[in-house]
């Protein structure tokens, strides 16, 4: 059966009929995205903002675009964003020796290929702003890694800042239209 990722609920409500779009549940929740649930009139958000077709006609090539609302999808969308704490999430449990460990790692999930040394400069410097922010109590840690690890501060600033770190490497433009 479908499985219905979390998408925004003013997609569906302007669809015919207007249908409940109740986001599954646990392991559902994260099958392939092959297995999404599909309605004609309302097709699921993040295979429109990145050029899926809509079904309706077979198509034998995709079109590749890079837009704006792509790079705000990734940022800011749910889906997109549990994703980012997953793999923060998974990074850490694996106990790697070093940040620049976790980030190579992430790094190679992502673009299948190591950084380069400017690459992991500047994702290091990346990680180590962002950690400085959440140490300060700029930016809440429970909210940027996820509320399963709330408790241990230290813990939540890494996996917090490891979770941004994420994000930034998913928004790259190599990420989005691997060529």
């Amino acid at each position: 059966p479908g499985v219905r990722p979390p998408q925004p609920a003013s997609v569906t409500a302007l669809a015919y009929g207007a249908p409940k779009w109740t986001p599954s549940t646990g392991p559902d929740r994260y099958r392939r995205s092959i297995y999404t649930f599909s309605k004609r009139t309302a097709a699921f958000a993040a295979y429109t903002v990145f050029d899926a077709p809509t079904g309706e006609n077979c198509t034998a090539v995709r079109n590749r675009s890079n837009t704006p609302l792509q790079a705000l999808t990734v940022l800011n969308d749910e889906m997109y964003l549990e994703m980012a704490q997953a793999l923060a999430r998974k990074t850490v449990e694996m106990q790697f020796a070093s940040v620049e460990e976790q980030i190579k790692f992430v790094f190679r999930r992502f673009l299948t290929r190591p950084p380069t040394a400017s690459e992991l400069n500047m994702l290091l410097d990346y990680y180590s702003q962002q950690k400085l922010r959440l140490d300060r109590g700029e930016i809440d840690a429970g909210t940027i890694a996820g509320d399963d690890i709330a408790g241990d501060e230290l813990a939540a600033s890494e996996q917090a800042a490891l979770s941004m770190v994420c994000r930034a490497i998913m928004n790259l433009d190599e990420t989005i239209t691997k060529q």
